[in-house]
Order: C-alpha cells, then structure tokens, then sequence
C-alpha cells in the first residue's frame, strides 16, 4: 500500500469539517477518462489512478461519503480503462475498482454488464499474472487479490448473468497459477499468500454462489489427481513417466502442491455444499458402472455357494474404458476420503450398493475402496513395504521403533475420522465381503484387512474387541480354500513393520498357537503352491532373521512369538517335495544363517592399526576381528539350534550331517566335468558321458524343474570353467575357514552370471553349492561353540555341547583342528578323588570320544606333553560324575592311547577293589567296568567272575530301596539305585556283545537272556517277594527290553531270543506306563532305521494299533509308510511278507480269542496294518500272505487251539483286504510269485487232505463278516477325506453295473529282494535312553485286559508316502557304505528315523497342506550299485525266505507238499496253497459277500 501523501493545513481543516457530518467525502477530482480527441497520457493516467487508489484506500466503508465516489466509480467501470491495453493501468484500475466495491458494499455502483467487464479483468487478465512474483505490478495483483478474499466482493460475480463461464474461469485461473511453476526470471516462489486468499476467494465463491457447474467441481477433484500414480503416469511422456525411486528421498516432494491443499481445504470449508457437487459428479461415473455391472446373468447362484472359474467374469457389463473410469474415480474417493471424508456422504452409500452387485469387477473395486478408506490410503497406494535386513547388525529388532520407517506425507497413511463409527452400515457390508463368493473379492478383502490392521485404521485406532475380530477374520484369510486369498494375506504381511508384527498380529496368538495369524502363516511353508509356501517361507525366514538379536538378548515377548518359526520351516521338509526342500535351503542361508552376517569388514591385525577398518555400525567404533566375527555367525547360529524343536532339530543336523555325502557325490560331478571337458575327449567319451549323465539326472531329481535342472548343469559342464570347479572345492573343503568358503560363493555367483550361460544355472548351482558347502560346521566356528560350551553365554552353553557333539560325530575332519583345544579345556576340568568335575565337561568327553572314535590317532595322547591328560582321562575314569563321564573317557583312552592295555587294567583294578554297594564313586566304577568289557574283553577275561559278581550280586539281587520317589508309575530322574542296575546290567549285556566268534555264546547268554526275559514278562520284577517298586518296575521293564532289542542286532545272539520270548518282547507295547511303550518304541524304530534288526521286528510296530498317544501313534504310521516306500524303491517286500509274523503273533496273543468281539478287535490290528502297509500295488502279495497262513501250522507252541486260532485269522485277515480292496475302489490281481513263510514259527501240515479240510472250512462266522464293512470304512474314512480336502478327486469304484466281465489276470515279473549286508558284528553300544523323561499321554493299559480305544489318526494319501521312496532307498544303501555304527549313543541315519505326521489346521472346505512326513532326503553315494541277487539254482525268492549268508546254517525253510512251478507269461487264475487248489476268501465259500476280483472259485 502507498504511503499516505502529504496534506496541507487547509485540506486538514476542510477534513476536520467534513468529519464532523459524518461523512468522509472523496477528493479526487481529476478526469479519469479523455476527450475526442484528447485523450489522456498513459503516465498521467496512472499517477491519477494511483492518486485516487491512495485516497480511496484510506476511507472506511462506514465513513464514506456514497454520492462524492459513484461518479469516480462509474468512470473506472469505462471499457477504456477495463479494456486498456497497458498492463500498469488496467492493474490500477483494478485496485481501485475492488477499492469501491469495498466502500459501496453491499451494492456496487455497477449494471451487470459493468460487472462482467471489471471480473473479466480481474479473472481473465490480472490472475493468471499471479504466478510471475517478478512481475513490475505483482504488488497491485496481490492487493486486488486480497480485497476480494477479505472484502468477499468476489461474491458480485453470482449478481452477473451467464456468469458459470467467469467461475469456472476463476477456478481454473487459480489451479492453474498454483499448480505451474513459478514464471519469474529470478526463480522467485509464490507467496503462500496466494494460496491463502484463492482459497478464500473461491471458498466464498462456492457458499454464495445458487449453483457451480460441473467443469468446477471437474477443476477441484482434478487436483486430487495428483496423488494417483497411476494418472500421472499415463499423462506424462518421456522420462517423466519413469517412477521415482522411493529410497531416493531427497527426489520426493516434502510435502503438498499448493493446489492440492487449496482443493483440499475447499472441500473442508463448504462440506455440505461440496457433498453434493461432488456426489453428483461421482454418482455419473459410478451410478452409471454399477447399473451396466448388474445386469441380470444367465445363471445366479446362491452368494454362499461354490464358483466356477466362468463366475469370475460376472455378467457381460461395462467396457474397458468405463472400467478405467470407474477404477480412477475410486482412486480419487481414496484420496477425498484421505483428505477431506465428509465430503463423501452421499458417495458412501452408492459405493455401498457396489457391494452388492454381481459384477466381479465392480465388487472388487467397491471392496478396495472401502478397505483403503477404513485404513486412511490414498490414491498413491500404502506405504512402501519396509525392508526386513535379517543380515543386518545390530539386529532391526533392538533398534528404536521411531526410527524404521520415514515420513511420506502421500503414502502415509492418514484418515481424520473414524469410518466404522460414521458409515457402520457401510463398515458392516465391507465385512460380510469375507464370505464372498468369489475368491478375488475374497482376496482384495483380506488385503484391505491386512491394512486396516496394518494403519490402525488409518491412526484414529481401533477398539480392542474390534480388533480382535479382524485379526480373527485375517487368520481365517490364511487357511482360506483359495490360494489366492491365501497368497493375499501373505503379501499383505509383509507390509507389516517389525514391530507391528510383534505388537498387532502377536496379540492373536504366537507362533505356537493352533490358529493364529502367527501359527496359520507357518503353515503356509507346506502349503501345495508353489508361490505360497515360497514367498510365506521367505517372508517368516527374513522375520526370525530380525528377531534374532532380540531373542539372543532375551526378550521374553519376542521370543514367545516369533522363536518357534525356523523350526516350522525346517518341519516343511518332511512334506518331502523338491520345490520346498529347496525354498528350505535358501532361506536357511539367506535369512536365517545368511551368507553375509554380519555386514562388518574384519579389522587387519597384521601391520598394526594402520589397517583398521572401522565399525560401519552404529554403536561400534573399535573394529571387530575375524575371530569376533566368527564368534557372531557361532552365536546366531546356536541360537537357532536352541530354538528347534525335535523333529526341526533332526532336520537340521540332518542337513548338516549329509554335507559329508554330498561333498563326495559333488566331487564325484566335479571330476567327471573335468574329464567331460567340455565335450573333447579322447578316449573313453561314452562311459563319461554315461557316467555325467547319471549325476545330473540325480541332481535334477534334487530340484524343481527337472528338465531345466539338467539343462542348466550340461551348460555348466559344456563350458568347463575350471576356477569354478576350484572354487565349489573349496566350499567342500573341511581346511576352509569360513570367510575363504564365502568368498568362494561370492566369485562362483559373479563368474557364473558374467559369463556366457543364461541367468538360470546360478539360480541351479546355488542351492546344490549351499547343501555341498561348510557354512555351519565350519571350522572357523567351532573355538566359539566351544567357548559357548565352557561360558554358557546366553545360556547356550547345552545347546553348544550338542553342536559340538554333532561336529565330531558328522563332522570329525572339521573338528580335527581345534580337538586340542578341547583336551585341554578336559585336561583343566578333570575331577579327582575329592573335587568333582564341572557338569559341562560330559559334553566335552562325548564329543572327544566320538572324534577318537573316527580319527584316534588324531587324539594328542601319545606325545611327550600328553603325560598330564592321559592321567585326566584316568581320573574322569575312576572319579568322573554323573558315571556317563567315565565310559567316554574309556572310549578315548581305548581309542587313542597306545598304552591302553596297560591303562585299561589300572582301571579294572581300582574299580574292582573293594567295591561295595553305595561306595565312592560307585557309580563311576560300574560304567568303566561296562564300557572297559567291552572295548578291552582281552584285559578283562582274568577279571570276568569278578566283575560278573559285582554286577549281579553287588547290584542286581541288592534289594530295591523303597521311597515315595520310587512308588510312583515312573521316576522322571532314576536314583542312584536305578542308575547302577542299568550299568550292571550293561555289563552283563555288553560280555555278550564282546564275546569272539568262536565262543560259546550260548552257554554264557543263557543265564542273562533267562533274567531279561523275566523282566520283561513279568513287568520289570526281579525279586522273588515281588517287592520291587513300581517306579522301578517300569524302567527294568523298558531296559531289559531294549537291551534284548540290542543283542537281537547281532546274528549270533538274535537267535537265542526264542519265539515265545519274542512275544513277551512284543507286548511291551501293551505296557501300562506311556513312557515305557514309548521308549520302546522309539528305540525299535531307531534300530530297524538302522537296517541293524531282523525284519521279524518289524511285526512288534502293528501292535500299537490301540495306543491311546496319538503322538506316539502318527509317528508310527508315518515311519512304517515311509519305510514301505523306501522298500518298494529297492523292490523289496519286507514288510508285505512280515504280515504272516504279525499273524502269528496275534495268535498267541493274551487277548485272543474265536469269538466275535475278539475277533472284530483283532481286526484292529490288521487294519492298522493295512492302513500303514497297503497299496494298490502290493494288496495282491499281502492277500496271498495271508492265504499262505491258512497252509501251515502253528510251530510257536503247537497245539490244536494254536492252529486254529492261526487260521481264523487268516480268513479274518482275507476278508479284510477284500473289504478294503472293495471301499479303495481298487482292482486287486493274484499274486503270480512263490512265497515261503518262516520255518521258525511256522511247520508244514501233516499231510495233503488235512491242507484241503482246512483250506476248506471257513473259520470265522457268517455274521461277522456282516460286522466287518463297518470297521473297514470307518478305517480308511479319515484317509478318504484328506484326499478330499486337499484337493483330489476321490478314487472311483469300479463299475459294476455293465454287468460280468471277463478279466485278464495280470502276469507279474516276480519281485526279487536284494541280499542284505551282512550285519557287523563289532558294532559298538549305542547309549540308551533310559534317563530321559517321557511324557505320559493316555491312560495305562494292561496287556491281559482288551482295550477299545478308538484311533482318531489322520493318514495321508498313497500317493503322497510313495513320492517319498527315492530318496530313503538311496539313504539306505549310503548309509551302509559312508557311515559305521560305532556306538548307540550315534543317531540314526538322517534319512532313515522319521518324525510325527502333521496336519496344519484348515477352513473345512479344503485342506491346503497335504503332508508325506519323511526325513530330509540324503545325497546318495556316487554311482551305486545296482545288482540282482539271486540264490542258489537261479531261483527268484521273495520275503523271508531269501536270508543274508551267514556262518551258522540257517535253520530251513517251511516246503510245500506239492509245489507247482508257476509258467512265465500265462494267466493265473487259481491260488495255489500247499499246492492245491484252495478257496481264495474264508467268505466266498458260504455268504459270497464279498465281491471277487482276477481270481476263480475252485
């Protein structure tokens, strides 16, 4: 504004006057306008019009004197003026125009034809003049624009005719000056006065204003375009299409355009009005779409009920471009609720309606919609997914929570209130759309979930029970019966921060909570696609890989939530499907152990500091040594093992363990790639081609996309880069530190990619190069672990042991470097007569013992310094506690020492000498007495009586100290009593195991066999008044039977476990303590695992067909069906044939009887069988079984009433399979092979006609095969149904209604049954497991009552176990080359011991997840043989009848009395038993119920 002019002493008096009336007149009184002919000079023009602006400025509206200003004021309305062509008078003109429309308020001095002109100049020429602040007039445009915001004179424009063009004119004049560029020469920025006074303006110009026309509210929801990337996209051309990256933050605006925020704030300022505008500018585009959407379709179904994929498309409704429309319009509604929601009141409820249409495309779109507008989104879309860096360090998970995630005032999301509370109707619609029935409504709901959980509701919040009830919906989303809606809730996690993860979804449950959020993700890492048990897998590996550090420190929340998940993952690999084992892999390496943790470059210590690369992290300023490091990677890695579970823990060391095989097989691939040469050879091309050949077709087994696989390693083969082949040498080679093996990786990955093969042998090459490489086991890691061991940081010092331990059993040549280490940390822990050793140093001796089992001269005993750890050895062999410590410690002096013997009878002297019940170290005494007989049997014999007496009448015969511990059922902690009768019976047991072959074992074993058996028999009593307590009956129960199950793994010794004590043997699983049942179990199935007991042992599994533990129940199933698996892999029918034993031992067992009941819970048993064993395949071999049975009596104890009882089982057994033949819909053939049952159990019968009368007779009633349909469909009824509900269609019956048709009988090539290897005979003890304590899980049962228990176990599908085959026949045969079974206390094979089946939990529609539970699959020996072995004569066996050589003759098999060699090559229709002709069914002799199927009636 002007400065006021100067006034002389006159005026000023004049003033004073006029004043004093009340009236301020003006005193201008210059023309404004020129003659004709004498027109005005542009500068006096504009000094008068500027003289009058300063006078008029300085009057007040009440004060003015109307009559002395309308003359003026109709002179400045003049075209002449108005329409000026200088730019300086027109901006005069116009400051003193909104001058008088401020003096003359509220009536202007204007006819409307004036007022167009004077607002055409304002809005036409002088606005757009606005956006250059260097503009000579810029100060008059300002004021011009201020008069009309503060005076509201803008309003006149509603008194002008016509005037929806000047409007529209204003508001786009005024979007346009705010939302271009600056047009000064000098960059200057607009005023955010301008902004301040347009919104005014045309703020009051939308209240006054009747109506606004459409082109108005086009402008202002324009603006809002600005926030949707995709608009912005499509407008733009060239580079400015191309998206800004969102890490680049310096790029991103910091905050809103000027337009955006004056369209935003116009909104706020007239919501009611604008309401309406813009529902009818909305209500076009979306009223419009939702009625050509809802267009009636051919077919409606019930929204509740199924859809087909043509569903999906809805009705034939709107075009593509009025779809394009409609998906902006949404956007933009995203956006308006973000910034201004109550403009959207009329909107809602049309948006609402689209809910309800049936036009997939238009549901979806109103469901996103409203789940961004709950969440406060915009049209820009949610916040950028946060990084996960699980290699970071310090972890993401101990950083401040403020500090993840930056500010973004677009992507932020923001919502002023709170929808559920303002549109509940709506709020309501929007939830029911959770039982849509399309699966991609389903799945954009679950996303919009997800956000809404993920904003808080766009941060009004939400209340608690409200919140509870979504995260309840969202878990369902995760087991919803349509990947896609799966795969959504998966996506939408991860746009989940760390801590809302922790905080928001952690508050529906942990990770070990059936039906979490937390829990129903794990199971998604089983899931049967692909892409979801991938991106869940990789997603849950990056979160543990957070939350290490937090669970490393110890915090109590996280841990409870997220610590379980690596053992999920890990779990997956008992599903046993190539794609999972290999998401598996990666995600053990690049997230939860990752290759480059922690990102730190160690510090040089070579040349002093000068060399010192300092700490990139935030809290480290001093550097960190190779060795810090490595202790890092030992740290995170032991607090992953500590977190597992058992059978994610078997997995583990699984994977680890078979590192030593692979390495081999992949040295093998190496060699033969460096002979192949890439395809130039001389001599000998077709065997290596043969030979390559063979290992890229196992290799391509390993992995997903066999095709690809092997094309990818023929690449890698072709091009022959032997630094390749060096470098994956490396990642083998035990010598490798771990920085050497990850740079090997690194320049493997960068050589592969730089050179000429495609992208994809990298992504092949990794996973094998991570199962073949020393990333764990590294020897670079073991000074931590054992530094862990001794300091228990963490409290991960057990954890540390068994690593330890695992290394030098798995990993001994790893080991080897640092195995001084750890005899002088023994040599500081050794104990002496007065002073105990540390409890810790156990662990110690047993991973020393299990290096000096593999590597004994590698043990430093037998140089001039070693004079002090032998004599520590010696006094953890005479003082060592708990007793375990002294047989390790004789197993390395009888491994290592090379004065051993010498050693070995110092030891047996002091602990003979006056041994006493209760005496020192009398339990130390007794373990170096067991191990000392048996590792050192030549030092002994002078000993033995001695050493015999002590354990039998210094321990055994003792009686039994009765205290309340040792009243219970079972003692979770054995006392010392219970502890030196299992070493003296040890010692009894390993004389055995000692003895040389030429002895005679007989004589000796017969005394203990006869105390074991009576154990057994009579449920662990050993005295004679039957006073023995209960706690302690129970664990000689389950020692005697285990110990007798370990001396039946030596050929010479199974022998004198007779059959009738083999029984008593077996109904150990009928024990009425679950802890027995279940240690024995566990420990059968360990040994057969093995390959160490003979078949026969396999029969005492099916026994536990009413065990009330389901746990314990599963992982018997799921191991026997993996074991089926693996035979029918070697084509072996071990466990077919073995149904004659399990046959016989229901014969003689307690509950037996011929009556109905009986019988039908007998039939438990065999169904149990079945559901384990059975197969389409194999029905046909274990019907003929147990034909064979009905040919043979009973050798057991024979008698009458055996035999009978064995052949109404067998008819029982026949009708069956022929009901379960029946309800599988299967089609079984005669078995076309010979078979032979055992001689041991079993003898032929008298003569031909009493094989005929038996054959003939049916054993069991008519009646009860009536009772048997029942039994049979209840059996397979829960196996049906997982088929079901994973997905595949049930097996069809077969069609019986086209009436009799003749049948071929399949002709088969007879099974041949590999020769087994001959068992060693110096195998070493295994440690038992007698301490540990098992969980009881049912209610106990006596083997003399019968038990009705129902089994509720949930088996998957044939198909399913079967897959699994491969892998176990060739762990198998790895197995009994690469390793030895040195000692008990050695695991199984990693591929042989299997775990509990699982079954995620569900929506009852569709079970996602179908599981074949197998153990991870072993990298098989290179090359291996495959030879048919056949037996004397050339004759095909089967069964049992084909037996391992050995030195003792075997006793001889049961014949035939008439045998009838089978033709090759020619139909069988007849069954032959004892060679006649025989009725097939024990039914189809009298009721002909059951249907028959390739065989004839004789």
């Amino acid at each position: 504004m002007a400065p006021r002019s100067r006034r002389t002493a006159a005026t000023e008096v004049v003033e004073e006057e006029e004043e004093q009336d009340g009236l301020q007149r003006l005193h201008f009184d210059k023309p404004l306008l020129g003659r004709p002919g004498k027109q005005i000079g542009v500068g006096e023009l504009l000094t008068r019009l500027k003289t009058l602006c300063e006078e008029l400025r300085d009057m007040e509206q009440d004060e003015a004197d109307r009559d002395s200003i309308v003359p003026v004021a109709k002179e400045l309305a003049h075209q002449s003026l108005v329409q000026h062509k200088d730019a300086g008078v027109r901006a005069w003109t116009a400051c003193c125009l909104v001058d008088m429309f401020r003096l003359c308020a509220p009536d202007a001095p204007y006819t409307g034809s004036q007022l167009k002109d004077i607002f055409t100049l304002i809005i036409v020429k002088l606005m757009p003049l606005l956006s250059d602040p260097s503009n000579p007039y810029n100060g008059q445009h300002l004021y011009v624009l201020r008069s009309l915001a503060e005076i509201k004179s803008i309003c006149l424009v509603t008194d002008i005719p016509s005037s929806n063009h000047l409007t529209s004119a204003l508001f786009t004049t005024c979007f346009d000056v705010l939302s271009g560029p600056s047009k000064a020469e000098n960059g200057e920025e607009l005023s955010k006065n301008v902004e301040h006074h347009m919104t005014a303006i045309l703020s009051v110009l939308i209240d006054e204003a009747p109506t606004l026309a459409s082109e108005v509210v086009d402008v202002i929801v324009a603006q809002f375009l600005w926030a949707d990337p995709i608009t912005l996209a499509n407008s733009s051309k060239g580079k400015k299409s191309a998206p800004v990256d969102a890490k680049q933050a310096t790029l991103l605006r910091k905050e809103a355009p000027p337009a955006y925020n004056m369209a935003k704030n116009l909104c706020n300022a007239c919501p009611d009005k604008m309401a309406r505008l813009i529902g009818t500018y909305f209500s076009s585009v979306i009223v419009d779409f939702t009625t050509s959407g809802s267009m009636p379709s051919k077919s409606r179904r019930n929204r509740a009920g199924s859809e087909d994929d043509s569903e999906d498309d809805g009705a034939k409704g709107p075009s593509e471009d009025e779809i394009n429309d409609a998906s902006k319009a949404h956007r933009l509604l995203r956006e308006l609720w973000r910034c201004a929601p109550r403009v959207l009141q009329d909107i809602i409820p049309h948006i609402q309606e689209e809910l309800g249409t049936e036009n997939i495309q238009l549901r979806q779109l109103a469901t996103e919609t409203f789940g961004d507008m709950i969440s406060g989104i915009g049209a820009a879309g949610p916040p950028p997914r946060p990084e996960l860096n699980p290699i970071a360090y310090p972890s993401q998970s101990l950083a401040p929570p403020e500090t993840v995630r930056a500010y973004n005032f677009l992507t932020t999301p923001t919502s002023t209130m709170s929808f559920p509370s303002q549109y509940p109707g709506a709020y309501h619609a929007f939830l029911q759309r959770k039982h849509d029935k399309s699966p991609i409504i389903r799945a954009s709901w679950t996303t919009g979930i997800g956000r809404i959980l993920m904003t808080s509701a766009g941060g009004v919040g939400l209340d608690t029970d409200e919140e509870q009830r979504l995260l309840k919906y969202f878990a369902d989303c995760l087991i919803d019966s349509d990947e896609r809606v799966r795969l959504a809730a998966v996506k939408a996690i991860e746009h989940f921060e760390f801590n809302d993860i922790v905080q928001k979804l952690g508050s529906n449950g942990g990770m070990s909570e059936p039906g979490s959020i937390l829990s129903n993700l794990a199971d998604r890492v089983k899931d049967k696609k692909n892409v979801l048990h991938s991106e869940s897998m990789r997603l849950l590996g990056k979160i543990w890989g957070v939350a290490a550090g937090a669970i490393a420190e110890g915090n109590e929340r996280i841990t409870t939530l997220i610590r379980p998940i690596p053992s999920r993952i890990l779990e997956a690999c008992y599903v046993n499907d190539p794609e999972i084992n290999l998401q598996v892999d990666l995600t053990l390496y690049e997230s939860l152990l990752p290759l480059g943790y922690p990102p730190i470059k160690p510090r040089a210590v070579a040349n002093g500091g000068s060399q010192v690369v300092k700490d990139s992290q935030p809290n480290g300023d001093q550097g960190y040594t190779e060795a810090d490091l490595d202790k890092l990677r030992a740290e995170r890695q032991l607090v992953l093992v500590n977190g597992l579970e058992e059978k994610a823990k078997k997995v583990f060391f699984a994977k680890q363990g078979n590192q030593v095989a692979g390495a081999t097989y992949m040295e093998h691939f190496l060699k033969m790639c460096e002979e192949y040469n890439g395809g130039v050879m001389n001599t000998g091309a077709k065997e290596i081609k043969t030979k390559l050949e063979g290992l890229i077709a196992y290799y391509a087994k390993t992995l997903p996309d066999s095709s690809g696989v092997s094309d990818d390693l023929w690449k890698f083969a072709k091009a022959h880069d032997r630094r390749s082949y060096q470098l994956i040498r490396f990642c083998m080679a035990p010598e490798s530190d771990y920085r050497r093996v990850f740079k090997s990786i690194k320049e493997l990955r960068k050589r592969i990619e730089d050179g000429p093969s495609s992208s994809n042998v990298i992504g092949t090459l990794t996973p094998l190069v991570y199962r073949v490489s020393l990333l764990c086991y590294n020897k670079s890691h073991v000074p931590a672990i054992i530094e862990y061991s001794r300091t228990d940081d963490y409290s991960l010092g057990t954890t540390a042991h068994e690593v330890l331990k695992e290394i030098s059993t798995k990993h001994p040549k790893v080991f080897s470097t640092h195995v001084k280490d750890l005899c002088k940390t023994l040599e500081n822990e050794a104990p002496s007569e007065k002073i105990p050793n540390p409890p810790g140093a156990v662990d110690d001796l047993k991973a020393c013992a299990s290096f000096a089992k593999k590597f004994p001269k590698d043990v430093p005993l037998n140089t001039k310094e070693s004079r002090k750890l032998i004599q520590s050895f010696l006094n953890f062999a005479r003082y060592g506690s708990p007793a375990k410590a002294a047989k390790h410690a004789v197993t390395i002096i009888m491994m290592s020492d090379n004065k051993k013997e010498m050693h070995a009878k110092e030891i047996i002297t002091t602990s003979i000498q006056n041994f006493e019940y209760g005496c020192d170290h009398w339990l130390t005494k007794l373990a170096a007495l067991s191990q000392l007989i048996l590792l050192a049997p030549h030092e002994c014999e002078d000993e033995t009586d001695p050493i015999t007496d002590i354990a039998v009448n210094n321990v055994i015969l003792k009686a039994h100290p009765t205290t309340p511990e040792t009243e219970v059922d079972w003692m979770d902690t054995p006392d010392d009593d219970m502890i030196a009768r299992t070493w003296a019976l040890r010692i009894l047991v390993n004389r055995l195991r000692s003895l040389p072959a030429e002895a005679n074992v007989e004589e000796v074993a017969r005394p203990i066999y006869a105390m074991l058996n009576r154990m057994v028999k009579e449920g662990g009593e050993t005295s004679k008044k039957k006073n023995t307590p209960e706690g302690h009956k129970s664990r000689q129960r389950l020692l005697a039977a285990n110990f007798l199950m370990k001396m039946s793994c030596y050929r010479r010794l199974d022998s004198l476990l007779t059959p009738a004590d083999f029984i008593q043997l077996a109904l150990v699983t009928h024990d009425g303590c679950a802890q027995v049942r279940k240690g024995f179990a566990t420990k059968l199935m360990k040994y057969l695992g093995q390959g160490r007991l003979p078949s026969r042992f396999y029969t005492i599994l099916f026994l536990l067909a009413y065990e009330p533990d389901r746990g314990l129940l599963e992982s018997a199933v799921t191991w026997i069906r993996s074991r089926r698996a693996a035979f029918t892999m070697r084509k072996e029918t071990i466990l077919e044939t073995v149904f004659a034993r399990m046959l016989s031992l229901l014969a003689h067992h307690p509950d037996f009887g011929t009556d109905n009941e009986t019988l039908k819970i007998m039939a438990k048993y065999i169904l149990y069988y079945l559901k384990s064993v059975a197969t389409q395949d194999n029905l046909s071999l274990i019907y003929h079984v147990a034909q064979r049975v009905k040919g043979v009596a009973d050798n057991v104890n024979p008698s009458k009433q055996a035999d009978e009882n064995l052949y109404a089982l067998s008819d029982l057994a026949q009708a069956l399979i022929r009901l379960w033949e029946e309800q599988n819909g299967w089609s079984m053939q005669s078995w076309p092979g010979k078979l032979k049952l055992p001689a041991g159990i079993f003898k032929a019968l008298e003569s031909h006609e009493r094989a005929q009368e038996i054959a003939n007779k049916v054993w069991v009633g008519e009646d009860l095969a009536e009772e048997l349909e029942p039994l049979v469909r209840d059996a397979i009824r829960t196996k049906k149904r997982k088929a079901l509900d994973g997905g595949e269609k049930p097996r069809k019956k077969a069609k019986a209604e086209k009436g009799p048709k003749k049948e071929k009988v399949k002709s088969e090539r007879l099974v041949k049954t590999p020769r087994k290897k001959r068992r060693k005979g110096g195998e070493s003890e295994d440690e038992d497991d007698e301490g540990r304590k098992i969980p009881s899980s049912g209610p106990r049962r006596k083997s003399e009552r019968r038990s009705n228990a129902k089994s509720y176990i949930e088996v998957s599908t044939d198909e399913e176990e079967d897959a699994v085959g491969g892998a176990e026949a060739e762990a198998d045969d790895l197995e009994s080359e690469l390793s030895e079974v040195e000692d008990d206390e050695s695991p199984p094979p990693e591929d042989l011991e299997m775990a509990d089946q699982e079954e995620p939990e569900v929506e009852p529609e569709k079970e996602i997840v179908s599981e074949s539970d197998v153990e991870p699959e072993p990298e098989p020996e290179p090359e291996p043989p495959k030879k048919t072995v056949k037996t004397r004569g050339g004759k095909n066996t089967n069964g049992d009848a084909l037996k391992p050589p050995s030195k003792r003759k075997a006793p001889e098999s049961v014949k035939e009395p008439t045998p009838a060699k089978p033709t090759r090559g020619t139909a069988r229709g007849k069954a032959k038993v004892t060679g006649d002709e025989v009725s097939s069914s024990p039914v189809a002799n009298g009721t002909g119920s059951v249907r028959r199927s390739g065989r004839t009636r004789s």
